[in-house]
């Protein structure tokens, strides 16, 4: 302290205060780091900049003198940054080369459709359309994309045209499909009241190989199940009935577990109206002409529900058809509401190869023999498999020796309507 300040008189010649400053020097930084988060926010914004804040590195390109167009012919289409289409075909060629033709694959949920070559049968024209259809609702135009093949003069009396094409009918004068496809039973001399016998074998239609193999190697008496999806199906059961074998159209049905299960293309759903029902059907019986009958395929939630059920099989009657139940489905009604409405119907009781191995094969068949003896009559189902194929037509040659007849799906459901 001073001396000054001791000696001067109180309250006179007072010192100045310093002023202190109006801004702090913390809050000078603090909004210094607000404008600069405001300015780059701003920029973010309205910058024109599609790669901001991804590293880049520029590298000079260089790019060879343009070719003339006579001596060099675009091999890409493009149709806007990042596509690529393809080839581009030469304008001499045909856009779908040479034996194949395209399939337009329509999505029954979005209706978008996708073009896929593959190879064309040697019996079909490669202009022929073609067409499948995935499940879900689709609109009537779409339901004959697969164009059905007419059926020949012979069958036109049990016909009738649909939208979806030409699907059984009762003819004019009252006979039924099921009795005019039917193949004749040739009874044992002497045992004309033989155990009947009753084998189908399904999933034909699909692979010509497969096919072709069933047809020559098993009996006539033998029942083939055709799928609705071969490219030439039409003309495949053609053939098997020529050999004598009677035919069933097996018509895809929803599982339990769809559609992570999927039968195919026009499943028929428990989740559709029954007029929905009907129009799939219909779609599914144009494929090919000449069955005595539907089958399931796959089935156990359809199968099980009576308003979803009823109305096809009360279809199948209407249009002289029999039913054959595969049996897999317990809690199938297929054999309550086929007595009720008087349609032909059998069940399977015996699933051939549902271990498709040669000694548990031979044991089902001892079982249906079994079976047969018990009841008088009895149902085999096997799928086409060529150890199934093998072990059937081995087992069919000497089952006359032993007392028993093989006959056609007809006979035996007919035999059962009667009962």
């Amino acid at each position: 302290m001073s001396a000054d300040d001791l000696n001067a008189p109180l309250g006179q010649n007072p010192r100045k205060r310093r002023r202190p400053l109006p801004i702090k020097p913390s809050h000078a930084l603090a909004g210094a780091l607000a404008l600069f988060l405001g300015v780059f926010v701003l920029w973010a914004a309205v910058g024109d900049d599609p790669f901001g804040g991804q590293p880049m590195v520029a590298v000079p390109i260089k790019t060879a003198p343009a070719a003339k167009a006579s001596q060099a012919a675009p091999d890409i289409k493009t149709a806007g940054p990042g596509r690529y289409d393809g080839p581009v075909p030469d304008e001499k060629s045909d856009v779908t080369p040479p034996q194949t033709r395209t399939v337009t694959i329509i999505d029954g949920k979005t209706g978008d459709r996708h073009e896929v070559v593959i190879p064309a049968p040697a019996n079909t024209s490669k202009d022929a359309p073609l067409a499948a259809s995935t499940p879900g609702i689709a609109p009537k135009s779409e339901a004959s994309a697969i164009s059905a093949p007419p059926p020949s003069p012979a069958d036109q009396k049990f016909s009738e045209n649909t939208p979806e094409g030409p699907i059984p009918a009762i003819a004019a004068d009252g006979v039924r499909p099921s009795d005019a496809f039917a193949q004749p039973v040739k009874a044992i001399p002497g045992k004309p009241d033989a155990p009947r016998i009753a084998i189908v074998v399904g999933g034909l239609g699909i692979s010509e190989t497969a096919t072709a193999n069933a047809i020559a190697s098993l009996p006539g008496a033998v029942t083939l199940g055709f799928m609705p999806y071969g490219v030439d199906a039409a003309g495949l059961v053609a053939r098997a009935r020529a050999q004598g074998h009677e035919v069933l159209l097996q018509v895809p049905m929803e599982p339990f577990d769809y559609p992570n299960n999927d039968p195919g293309p026009r499943t028929l759903l428990t989740s559709l109206t029954a007029e929905q029902n009907i129009d799939r059907l219909y779609w599914l019986m144009s494929r090919f002409q000449g069955y005595v009958g539907i089958t399931n395929a796959m089935g156990a939630r359809f199968t099980a529900s009576e308003q979803s059920f009823g109305p096809i099989l009360r279809e199948a009657a209407k249009r002289g058809l029999i039913y054959v139940d595969d049996g897999s489905n317990p809690r199938s009604v297929a054999g309550e509401v086929a007595g009720a409405i008087n349609l032909s119907f059998a069940r399977v009781e015996v699933a051939i190869d549902s271990v498709p191995t040669p000694t548990e094969i031979d044991h089902a068949l001892a079982r249906l023999e079994m079976v047969a003896r018990e009841r008088n009559v009895a149902v085999g189902f096997a799928t086409a498999l060529p150890v199934s194929i093998e072990h059937i037509a081995k087992w069919a040659k000497s089952l006359q020796s032993r007392g028993l007849l093989l006959v056609p799906i007809t006979a035996v459901a007919l035999k059962s309507r009667q009962s």
